[in-house]
């Protein structure tokens, strides 16, 4: 305990130069204001934060005025919601009016109403964890809750029920399962039978906020212990039902892998292979690609008399479904085709063998993993969950070679460049044609010569050009 109160004075000496001033403003003009939430948290936590939360007494037009003279820049986009922000140098704060929401049983959106008492604004909050608060300018220690117990045993609980809790704002239900992710928590049993009673509730919530969480809750340190939560509550069932459904069921003439812990080890494994990305991590786009990867299975599983299970194009299949549900969380048009396009690709590698392939088809594993090639080799080693320590260690060493070849031909020939030998210009000069569709007839021809033979001199392609225009 000694420790963690070192830790939070630290802290707060650390954030004295918006703490004071602005604790200092409110009280003159006679109101209270209280550091609150996520700052409060991580102070006890040893993290540090320059974006601060504040409830105040004051109501929104007073906090507006207040942080008009204290900030370099002000904004109101959450007066709705009694929130006023403002940012001064290296600091961002939000000032909230005590809060009191009553969330309408089949509505999105909160009936927002103020309050007069900080311990009814912390006892709306999500987690006793996010419900203390330190008073200002006195910096007094407010818990009503007992978040500090909660934290020091690292327990999510709610400060009321959990049913009420949830009731109001269904995405709660999410944020238990994003912070056991990010804090690696233990959930209270209460908060994960309310959950499970609950789930269907969280269908009132938009697609961008589920979204949002599932994000933060796959580039946390400990996405399993937050995704293994979803399935046993049945939140997953409704927000990505592709993940409980790779839990097939066994048959006992027809053993296979645990699809389902197969793909939670393949995640797992990707995070550790993120110092290999030219921008290290967390990544989403390779943590997702690794969760999605195997989602084609369950549609594609056949039994074969010999006892052997099957799964023939699941990874295309794999890839349609990762497409759908990432359309329906709105995603980006450009994460879904990332993602997609690992998933459909992270088979590609199983047909080298042991070096078989010629170096027309590296250079084809190069042209369609695209700018997605670095995340391929993380998706496809982190793809080796087996206990055979003499497959994953040949595994290991075959991708090795691959990477290598890759590398030299780069150096070799400009392999990222994948461009045909010839130009638009080139081709129509030579053909003597104009723009239209033989110009791309002919450009892709020049692009297959290039991936099966590698480079040409400009007369070896004028040539192999005129002899393909010739012959149609």
């Amino acid at each position: 305990m000694v420790e963690v109160q070192q830790r939070v004075s630290a802290e707060l000496d650390r954030l004295a130069p918006v703490l004071d001033g602005l604790g200092a403003a409110f009280a003159r003009a006679g109101h209270q204001l209280h550091l609150v939430g996520g700052p409060v948290r991580d102070a006890m936590l040893g993290r540090s934060h320059t974006d601060l939360d504040f409830t105040t007494s004051a109501p929104p037009e007073v906090s507006e005025k207040l942080l008009r003279s204290w900030g370099e820049a002000w904004w109101d986009m959450g007066r709705e919601f009694g929130t006023i922000g403002a940012r001064k140098g290296e600091w961002i704060v939000e000032v909230t009016t005590y809060r009191s929401e009553v969330y309408d049983p089949t509505s999105r959106k909160p009936e927002v109403q103020f309050g007069d008492t900080l311990a009814g604004d912390l006892g709306r909050r999500d987690f006793t964890i996010n419900a203390m608060a330190v008073s200002l300018p006195g910096r007094a220690f407010e818990d009503p809750y007992g978040g500090i117990v909660d934290l020091a045993h690292r327990r999510l609980r709610t400060p009321g029920t959990p049913e009420d809790s949830f009731s109001d704002d269904p995405l709660r239900m999410m944020r238990a399962a994003r912070f056991a992710a990010q804090l690696g928590f233990e959930v209270d049993p209460d908060v994960v039978a309310a959950m499970t009673a609950m789930a269907d509730r969280i269908t009132i919530i938009s697609a961008e906020r589920v979204r949002d969480e599932l994000v933060k809750l796959i580039c946390a340190p400990y996405p399993r212990q937050g995704l293994a939560l979803l399935v046993a509550t049945g939140l997953a069932e409704l927000v990505l039902p592709e993940l409980p459904a790779l839990q097939l069921e066994r048959d006992e003439h027809h053993r296979h892998k645990d699809v389902y812990e197969h793909t939670l080890t393949v995640l797992e494994q990707a995070i550790e292979l993120e110092a290999r990305l030219p921008d290290g991590g967390p990544d989403f786009v390779s943590r997702f690609a690794a969760l999605m990867h195997d989602v084609g299975k369950p549609k594609t599983r056949r039994f074969v008399d010999d006892g052997t299970v099957t799964f023939h194009h699941h990874d295309v299949v794999g890839a349609k479904l990762t497409a759908k549900r990432m359309r329906a969380l709105r995603f980006s048009k450009d994460e879904i085709e990332s993602v997609t396009k690992l998933v459909e690709l992270h088979l590609r590698f199983h047909g080298y063998g042991s070096g078989e392939w010629t170096d027309s088809a590296v250079r084809r594993y190069v042209r369609d993993a695209g700018d997605q090639l670095e995340r391929l080799h993380v998706l496809t080693r982190a793809d080796c969950t087996t206990r055979n320590q003499r497959k994953a260690d040949r595994l290991r060493r075959t991708y090795d070679e691959l990477e290598e070849r890759i590398e030299r031909l780069g150096e070799e020939e400009e392999l990222a460049a994948m461009r045909p030998d010839l130009d638009g210009n080139q081709i129509m000069e030579i053909l003597g044609i104009g723009p239209g569709r033989e110009v791309g007839q002919a450009y892709a021809h020049l692009l297959e010569l290039r991936l099966d033979r590698g480079p040409m001199s400009e007369d070896d392609a004028r040539a192999e050009l005129l002899a393909w225009w010739s012959s149609r």
